[in-house]
């Protein structure tokens, strides 16, 4: 081990857009894409909402607004994170160079997304122990969001929040009930991934950096987003320093020993053993697809030895 002067380094950048209904967040991903430069795809979950930003929006005053031209998949139910992590797979595959996913709050709480997946696992396998389903839909989670992270492309995310109303007083004294955009509907914690979150107002559309690590947003006044702040970010991202990217992926005889070592476990004891070393080998040489691997490998090895361990 050894440690060595920290500097700032290039980067790409994972930003998260959160809001009520009717905030934006859909054209706002997309302006913000357009202002990096990148060929852009769009991951959309909302019944390809993105699709009808495929032209200019006429505003009224004769303002006219121009989303960047952009690919799209769309994706219904299930939700589940493997279906995500196969898209993100594809995108890179293509050469694009921005990922919108629109929205990841289905991951969560949608049609077969990791909510649905814990009470279902719960009733199949552990009589209903949330707890215990927790054990198995966590690690699938967890590959999601690494595969955010380790991503050669900027990713922008949307996420809705959820909705409440309020009475305010506006300039003329009249009070009027207005959309509250609360809690974010995704898991506890998924904001501390990202290098930005901003969040949307339903009036107005503006947006506030509730996290911020370029230092451009925090403090600003509420702003719409529109191409610049993409442009701005993505100045920020490549002013850091040029560091080669360290060799990642695991070799073959070690994803095959640890493949080995889960098909071995004769007891859970066993299988939390050989998962733990497993999954700690395949984040250490940064290598998604080997840690999608194994996953599958323990899920399956776990699912053959629950009877054996029920029966005992």
């Amino acid at each position: 081990m050894k440690f060595e002067k920290a500097v700032r380094k290039k980067a790409k950048l994972r930003l998260a857009l959160t809001g009520p209904s009717g905030s934006g967040k859909t054209l706002s991903a997309l302006l913000l894409a357009k202002g990096i430069g990148a060929a852009i795809a769009v991951l959309d979950s909302e019944r390809d909402s993105a699709s009808l930003y495929a032209e200019p929006i006429s505003l009224p005053g004769g303002v006219v607004i121009e989303p960047p031209e952009f690919d799209s998949l769309s994706l219904g139910a299930p939700y589940t994170p493997e279906r995500y992590i196969e898209a993100i797979r594809a995108a890179e595959q293509a050469g694009y160079g921005t990922l919108i996913i629109d929205s990841i709050t289905h991951e969560w709480s949608g049609v077969g997304g990791c909510l649905e997946l814990v009470d279902e696992i719960a009733r199949a396998k552990y009589k209903g122990n949330s707890w215990s389903a927790w054990n198995d839909v966590t690690p699938r989670h967890r590959a999601l969001l690494d595969a955010i992270l380790q991503s050669p492309m900027h990713i922008i995310v949307t996420l809705r929040s959820k909705t409440e109303t309020a009475q305010q007083e506006g300039q003329n004294g009249r009070k009027t009930v207005v959309k509250l955009g609360m809690k974010a509907e995704q898991r506890d914690g998924f904001e501390y991934e990202m290098t930005v979150v901003l969040d949307l107002t339903h009036d107005g559309h503006f947006a506030m950096a509730t996290k911020d690590r370029t230092g451009l947003m925090m403090g600003r006044d509420p702003f719409v987003i529109d191409e610049s702040v993409g442009t701005s970010l993505l100045a920020w991202l490549e002013s850091g320093a040029f560091v080669p990217p360290p060799q990642t992926g695991m070799t073959e005889d070690a994803l095959a020993a640890h493949l080995a070592a889960l098909d071995d476990a004769t007891t859970m004891a066993e299988l939390v053993d050989a998962w733990n070393a497993a999954q700690k080998a395949a984040r250490t040489a940064n290598d998604g697809a080997a840690l999608e691997q194994l996953t599958r490998r323990k899920e399956g090895r776990k699912a053959a030895l629950a009877p054996a361990q029920e029966a005992a």
